[in-house]
C-alpha cells in the first residue's frame, strides 16, 4: 500500500474529525433514524430516508479516514529546510498586482484553499517545487498565466 504523507496538524485535524463523527454525529443519526421508525410507514417517511442517507455518508467518510490515518506517514515539518517541497509555507508575491498570499504544501487529504492548505498535485504546487526565495514561477491558471514571485519559505 502506498503511503499518504500528512503534516502533524493535518493528522490531528483528521483525527479530531473522526473522533466528532464516531462520538457526536453517528449517535444523533442513528437516533434520528429511530424516530423516523416510531412515525410508521417506511415506504413514504421522508425523514427516514434522509437520516439513512447521513448514516451512509457518515459511515463512509469514517472508512475513508480510517483508510487515511492506518496510511499515514507524518512528516515534521520542523526538521526540513532549504527549497520548496511537502510542509513548506511559502509566501508569494503576485508580480502583476503585488498582492501577497501565504500557503503551506499539504497532501491531499488535508489541503484546504480556504485555509490556505494547497494541495501538493495542485499547478501551483507543483511549479512551487524545488523553488528558492527570490524565484519567479508562471503557473497556467483558468484565468490564464500567473506570475509569482517567491517571498519566503519557511517550515513551521
Amino acid at each position: 500500500m502506498e503511503k499518504i504523507y500528512l503534516t502533524a496538524a493535518g493528522q490531528t485535524r483528521l483525527e479530531a474529525e473522526l473522533r466528532d463523527l464516531k462520538t457526536v454525529r453517528r449517535p444523533l443519526v442513528i437516533a434520528e433514524i429511530a424516530e423516523a421508525r416510531a412515525h410508521g410507514d417506511l415506504s413514504e417517511n421522508a425523514e427516514y430516508h434522509a437520516a439513512r442517507e447521513e448514516q451512509s455518508h457518515i459511515e463512509g467518510r469514517i472508512k475513508e479516514l480510517e483508510a487515511v490515518l492506518s496510511l499515514a506517514e507524518i512528516i515534521d515539518v520542523t526538521k526540513l529546510s532549504g527549497t520548496v517541497k511537502f510542509g513548506a509555507t511559502i509566501e508569494l508575491a503576485d508580480e502583476d498586482t503585488d498582492e501577497e498570499i501565504t500557503y503551506q504544501i499539504v497532501g491531499p487529504h488535508e489541503a484546504n484553499i480556504d485555509q490556505n492548505l494547497l494541495n501538493l498535485q495542485s499547478p501551483l504546487a507543483r511549479a512551487l517545487i524545488g523553488k528558492e526565495e527570490g524565484d519567479s514561477v508562471e503557473v497556467r491558471t483558468p484565468g490564464g498565466v500567473r506570475s509569482y514571485e517567491v517571498l519566503s519559505v519557511k517550515f513551521i
